[in-house]
């Protein structure tokens, strides 16, 4: 198996790329890049067996009715959400409520924070994948997965709190972090880019969306139930995994 894992930014700047081969016990990292644009994206998809992006891959499905109400003046379907309660349903999606639950974290809005321009570009290349080999379900059925690596850092046992930004203390919390990731995972091979990788987190987590998008391969992360499966085929489904590390080999 092949996996990419991309940390997909608002621009080409920033956006990270990491492919992993996959093979009997061992894991190698093939490819990592920084800068990458939505070209590079869609022939790495083409060439993998499964890519996890860390992006949203939809919307809350109350967003729409409630924007064609507003574009409309139909008061209906805006008054339907009137109240914080009903604002929460605007901003998170069944699979956000469904994270926090399972992990205790809050994955930023699509749609009321800035997370909402990644995720622009992620529905373009979503299409542009689509052209080529064809839709994609949100849900993560097929060859791509939303994922979250601060989710999957926290199942895994490793503190990934603090090492995000340009700063000496960041870098520290980084290179730590990537040492524990190197210690519980000793059949992973860096094949060279731990330095690159210590120098920014972009890339560090395109590598742990790489490895989430295995245990997406391999059928390893909570799936959408009867509750949640028609939210998950149209807002998207985060796929948190329900194996530590060694769960990923062989």
């Amino acid at each position: 198996m092949k996996t990419l894992g991309v940390d997909l930014a608002a621009a080409t700047k920033k956006t990270a790329a990491a492919v992993i081969d996959w093979s009997d016990d061992r894991a190698r990292l093939s490819h990592l890049a920084l800068d990458v644009d939505d070209q590079e994206i869609v022939d790495l998809f083409g060439s993998c067996d499964m890519t996890g992006v860390d992006c949203p891959v939809g919307w809350p499905d109350a967003l729409i009715p409630f924007l064609t109400g507003h574009l409309e003046f139909n008061a209906g379907p805006v008054l339907e959400h009137d109240g914080i309660a009903g604002r929460r349903l605007l901003a998170y999606r069944d699979t956000d409520r469904f994270c926090t639950a399972q992990t205790g974290l809050i994955p930023l809005s699509v749609s009321a924070d800035r997370l909402a321009h990644p995720a622009m570009r992620c529905a373009a290349i979503q299409a542009k994948i689509a052209q080529l080999h064809g839709p994609q379900p949100r849900d993560g059925s097929g060859r791509l997965a939303e994922v979250y690596p601060a989710a999957s850092l926290k199942i895994w046992g490793l503190n990934g709190r603090g090492y995000k930004g340009r700063g000496v203390p960041e870098a520290e919390r980084l290179g730590l972090l990537l040492a524990t990731l190197e210690e519980q995972a000793p059949w992973l091979d860096l094949a060279g880019h731990r330095e690159q990788i210590t120098a920014s987190d972009d890339l560090f987590d395109a590598v742990i969306a790489s490895l989430t998008a295995r245990a997406v391969g391999r059928r390893r992360t909570l799936l959408p139930d009867d509750a949640h499966a028609k939210a998950g085929r149209s807002e998207g489904w985060i796929h948190l995994p329900s194996c530590g590390l060694d769960g990923l080999r062989g």
